[in-house]
């Protein structure tokens, strides 16, 4: 029964904090945010609240980014707390020492990670593809829109007084394999059907090869080269995908598995789904690290000095996943090992730093 009581006090408290800076947090947030929406709404003339609702929109996306470093920081304060007011010394009377703490806050911290995964990542998800539908009206691209699903890569442009309806069945590189533009007027007429084998979109100046032209009035045209004015390029058509924080976990599957068969590269789908899929042990090894340096420097030193701290430590964190996730996707290194390393270097970190936790 005691243990049940400190184990309740332990969850009570550590959530207490965990809540209060994911607050400070997404108020933070939300006004770095909205100055910025502010400044991208200036040049239309909408009220304040399109900014508004955008900002609101956005920033649990951000907000989720942060969670990592939200868990390191609720760990110190909670510990902070613990050593005001003695309280450590007391449940270490009771028979449970500072290794037994760390263990309840990582099984705390694994749990609300699988939380927050699957509820928060969903909602927020959710939110942030609102939230690109509703900014995407006031930008001058909105009207060309590019997706994939199993029938392969479409696109639909607007060059000039022409509409353009695209379908490609594979894009490698800057080659669009086995190509048909539906070629329409400013009323959705249909004036022609091209068809070609392959199609260079390294330039906005598309060059295919091997082309068929059938014309609405049943003539047909038949030539080696063609050159298409467009909207879109290889950089274009990449950067339309580029955005997965909008899309939940499912989706992202079935992203992957779009990308496979249309042979773009999946690369970065994958390393998002894998930060995705080990994120409830990120956020525990944070929050272990988080307790280790609490347990470690004099409590009785600022709060400012504790946190600042933690606060050092999550850059350097930030900044070492940041260059393993590059070498991964440049393809440098496996995937799988520039998503783990990070992660395998700070448990080891923390399981060294564990071996004496109880003299502390």
């Amino acid at each position: 029964m005691k243990l049940q009581i400190y184990k309740l006090y332990i969850l009570k408290s550590f959530l207490s904090y965990f809540f209060v800076v994911s607050f400070i947090f997404f108020i933070l947030s939300f006004l770095l945010n909205i100055l910025e929406e502010i400044v991208f709404f200036e040049k239309y003339t909408v009220g304040i609240q399109f900014p508004l609702l955008l900002t609101l929109l956005n920033t649990p996306s951000i907000l989720f980014e942060i969670f990592p470093f939200v868990f390191l920081i609720a760990s110190q304060l909670f510990f902070i707390n613990l050593q005001e007011k003695e309280e450590l010394n007391l449940l270490k009377i009771t028979g449970i020492d500072n290794f037994s703490l760390i263990k309840l806050i990582i099984s705390i911290s694994v749990v609300l990670g699988l939380i927050l995964i699957i509820l928060f990542y969903t909602f927020s998800s959710n939110l942030k593809y609102n939230y690109l539908t509703i900014k995407n009206k006031f930008t001058n691209d909105n009207k060309y829109l590019a997706a994939i699903n199993d029938n392969g890569l479409w696109i639909k442009d607007e060059y000039d007084d022409d509409k353009y309806v695209i379908n490609a069945d594979e894009f490698t590189n800057n080659i669009l394999k086995n190509v048909t533009i539906n070629q329409l007027d400013q009323k959705f007429n249909l004036k022609s059907i091209i068809i070609s084998d392959k199609a260079n979109i390294e330039n906005n100046e598309w060059k295919l090869e091997n082309v068929k032209i059938y014309y609405i009035d049943g003539k047909k045209e038949v030539i080696e080269k063609l050159k298409v004015n467009t909207n879109f390029n290889r950089e274009k058509l990449n950067s339309i995908f580029s955005n997965l924080t909008s899309l939940n976990i499912i989706q992202l599957i079935n992203l992957t598995e779009d990308y496979k068969k249309l042979g773009l590269s999946n690369i970065e789908i994958k390393s998002h789904l894998y930060k995705l899929f080990l994120f409830p042990i990120f956020v525990a090894v944070m929050a272990t690290i988080g307790s280790i340096i609490m347990l470690n420097v004099n409590y009785k030193a600022s709060k400012f000095f504790n946190l600042s701290i933690g606060i050092i430590f999550s850059v350097i964190v930030y900044y070492i996943n940041y260059f393993f996730n590059l070498l991964g996707i440049t393809e440098k290194t496996s995937l799988i090992l520039s998503v783990s390393m990070p992660l395998i270097f700070l448990t080891l970190l923390c399981s060294i730093l564990l071996i004496r936790i109880n003299e502390k």
